[in-house]
Formats: structure tokens, sequence, C-alpha cells
């Protein structure tokens, strides 16, 4: 029996900072599946612009509300390295970066809510996840078999 996936969502507003001088308040999309465990997906919407969504691992987030975390792409940290009232979220594509500001709180909330629903290291026993990897890696070798 398959179970059917659970979210938790979220709409927290953020700054859009576009350079030290000027930012502005956006809502940013968190969103969170128990069908990919490990994974938050971030979604903004810039005015004339089509929706971007990233997805970056749970963790990264969790660590990154009390510590500066990340080494490629995605980066978090506190604002102020004692304190935990806001955090800056940085995705860069080569040269491209956008970068958020936003309060610990509501993402913090959101966070307690994914654990909630999927206790941190409990990833694993998630049979729909193994049961996705399963099929992911079948599909792999089967495509590189018939390519060869």
């Amino acid at each position: 029996m398959r179970e059917f996936a659970q979210a938790v969502e979220a709409e927290v507003m953020m700054s859009f900072l576009v350079s030290e001088e000027l930012s502005f308040r956006i809502p940013v999309e968190l969103s969170y599946e128990s069908s990919d465990p490990y994974a938050v997906r971030l979604t903004f919407h810039l005015p004339g612009d089509a929706p971007v969504t990233w997805a970056f691992g749970r963790e990264l987030l969790i660590d990154g509300v009390g510590r500066p975390c990340g080494e490629g792409d995605v980066r978090v940290a506190p604002v102020e390295p004692d304190m935990l009232g806001e955090v800056l979220i940085r995705l860069q594509v080569g040269m491209d970066q956008a970068l958020f500001r936003s309060s610990t709180a509501p993402l913090v909330a959101f966070l307690d809510r994914t654990d909630k629903l999927v206790p941190l290291g409990q990833e694993t026993a998630l049979a729909d996840f193994d049961a996705h990897l399963d099929e992911a890696l079948d599909r792999i070798l089967a495509e590189e078999q018939s390519a060869g």
C-alpha cells in the first residue's frame, strides 16, 4: 500500500537584497514534501519574471539558522553571529545571485512543522523514498544499457 506524500508549506515575507542600498520585501514560498524528505524548496517571484524555485537540503537550512553553512550554490547564515534574529539566504548560479534576508522565527516555525511530518534523521525510514530511488536507478541503468 502506497502512502500519499504529505507537505508543509509556508509563505514568508523576506527582503530581496538587490544591493547594499536597495532591497524590497517579497513573499517567498517555502515547501517540504515527505516524498522528498531531504529537501526544502524556496520559490520566489520577482515582478516581470517567472517564478524561480530552488531545492536544497533541509539540514542546510536548519544548521544555517545558527551558524554559517553551505559551500556551493546555496549558503545560509545568521546576520549576527551571536543572535538568532535574522538569516541571510544566498542563492547563486555563476555570477548571478539572489540574496534574501528573513526573520528567523518563521523559518524555525516552518522547520518545526517539517520535523513533525518527518523527524530529522528519520528520512530514510520513508519507504516511498527508497522506492523512488530504486525506480530511478533501474531507469538510469536501463537507459545506459539501451544506449550502449
